[in-house]
């Protein structure tokens, strides 16, 4: 039988004593959270009024082990729109629970966020995707959940959310309509996608018939992570999009010669990263026309 002195280093009260570090060492009350991938950190480059913290400085806080994976939590301010950025986030592969994983999205929900925003790197599945091309994550599929390695596992505490979270709506369709409008006005509807992502724990990348496998089961790319932050955003009720830059073409064929590379994902990052960063701050600029349009929405009925 489970009871609360049995929880791991996830409890309310830990991530409430970690949230507490952070408000008491900046002024800033984000709303909006961003987690950037392999070879994004840059996303947080253009944050005016920065502060930063080590992830090793912040007491309870899991520490990243991945290149392409800074290690740094940034405050500041896009636009004028209050903002926390990720710079790094840690994965089920590198040793972690899923619970240490995730153990940021809780944090951001304890000190006000409402919005966040995760981006990560992956391999297209879908033969239309192109190494450099943008996916609007549309829904997900979860394969280590089915499992059992999910984080929402174990006794909930209803302080975070309900025992049994719907994730049919888990990204935010608003927030979609948004990012692809965003894109269409700075001109990269040529590389801008909506579609599923899939979940694998890696460290690995797939195999040629387990790539084949996902692509029949609906998948348009594949990674390493996001899912659980997804899930446990859900659960916390934050409104999530999720962003995934194609970094490599996944192998689908048994003659193709090409072997995928995580020195292969940092480069594409690299190559989209500003294109990326622009359309991450034009849509927080923006950020306030969801709560408009859903006002219109409302009184037109």
């Amino acid at each position: 039988m489970h009871t609360k002195e049995k929880c791991c280093c996830c409890s309310f009260e830990n991530v409430k004593e970690t949230t507490d570090w952070l408000l008491s060492r900046t002024r800033h009350r984000p709303k909006i959270a961003v987690v950037c991938g392999s070879g994004l950190g840059i996303l947080a480059d253009g944050v005016t009024n920065k502060q930063t913290f080590s992830y090793e400085d912040i007491p309870n806080f899991p520490v990243s082990t991945v290149p392409g994976h800074e290690g740094r939590l940034v405050f500041g301010y896009v636009k004028d729109k209050a903002c926390v950025f990720m710079q790094g986030r840690v994965h089920l592969y590198e040793g972690y629970t899923l619970c240490k994983v995730t153990y940021p999205v809780r944090i951001f929900k304890l000190m006000g966020v409402e919005t966040i925003i995760v981006t990560n790197a992956s391999g297209g599945l879908c033969e239309d995707y192109k190494v450099g091309d943008i996916m609007i994550i549309k829904d997900h599929i979860n394969l280590p959940g089915f499992a059992g390695q999910h984080p929402l596992c174990g006794p909930n505490d209803e302080r975070f959310g309900i025992r049994f979270p719907c994730m049919s709506d888990a990204y935010s369709k608003d927030l979609r309509k948004l990012a692809l409008s965003v894109g269409s006005d700075l001109g990269y509807s040529n590389f801008i996608r909506e579609g599923v992502y899939c979940m694998v724990s890696g460290p690995n990348f797939e195999t040629i018939a387990e790539a084949r496998m996902l692509h029949i089961l609906g998948s348009d790319s594949v990674g390493m992570s996001t899912v659980p932050e997804v899930t446990v955003a859900k659960h916390a009720g934050l409104r999530v999009l999720g962003i995934s830059l194609i970094t490599n073409k996944v192998s689908l064929d048994y003659s193709r010669e090409e072997k995928a590379n995580h020195e292969e994902v940092l480069e594409t990052g690299q190559m989209r990263a500003e294109m990326l960063q622009k359309l991450l701050q034009t849509l927080i600029s923006r950020y306030d026309q969801l709560d408009s349009n859903q006002m219109e929405s409302l009184n037109s009925h």
